[in-house]
C-alpha cells in the first residue's frame, strides 16, 4: 500500500545517526514508523517522543504524505548550563506515497506518548467482493 519515494533515504538516515547530526527544516531527519493493515484501514505509526502535538504537521496531496515534526529544546533559558545532549533536536520528515486504494479525504491523527498514529480507510473499490454469474444468453457462431 506504500511506495518509498526516496531510497536514498535511509543511507542518509544511517550518516545522521553515526554522526549526530540533527535535522533542518532544509535537510530534515527521518523519523521511525510502522505501517500496517488493520482490518478495513491502513495504519501507520511514527515515533516522535519528546515533540509537541502542535510542533507536528500532516499535509496530504494527492497521494503523498507528508509527516513533520521538530523536537525543540526543553531548556530555553540563559542561567543553565547544559551537562550533557544526546536527545537529538531538530526537524524530522517523512513522505509515503499512498496507494489510489485508500481514502485519503478521512484520514484520522492520533498523537498519544510520543506517537502519532494514522488511520486510512480502504475505499469500497479496493475491498474483496463476490462476483455473481448471470443466466447469460446462448451466443451463435457466424459461419463463413
Amino acid at each position: 500500500m506504500l511506495m518509498r519515494t526516496d531510497p536514498f533515504r535511509e543511507l542518509d538516515r544511517l550518516a545522521q545517526q553515526l554522526t549526530g547530526a540533527s535535522g533542518t527544516w532544509s535537510r530534515p531527519s527521518a523519523m521511525p514508523m510502522d505501517a500496517y493493515r488493520e482490518g478495513e484501514e491502513y495504519v501507520i505509526a511514527f515515533d516522535l517522543p519528546g515533540v509537541a502535538k502542535d510542533a507536528v504537521d500532516i499535509d496530504v496531496e494527492r497521494n503523498m504524505l507528508t509527516v513533520k515534526a521538530e523536537r525543540r529544546p526543553v531548556v530555553a533559558t540563559d542561567d543553565v548550563q547544559m551537562e550533557l545532549s544526546e536527545r537529538p533536536l531538530g526537524v524530522f520528515t517523512r513522505q509515503l506515497v499512498l496507494a489510489d486504494t485508500l481514502d485519503t479525504e478521512r484520514i484520522t491523527a492520533d498523537y498519544e506518548a510520543g506517537v502519532l498514529t494514522l488511520r486510512i480507510p480502504i475505499t469500497e473499490r479496493a475491498k474483496p467482493r463476490k462476483v455473481t454469474i448471470g443466466a447469460g444468453t446462448e451466443r451463435k457462431q457466424i459461419r463463413d
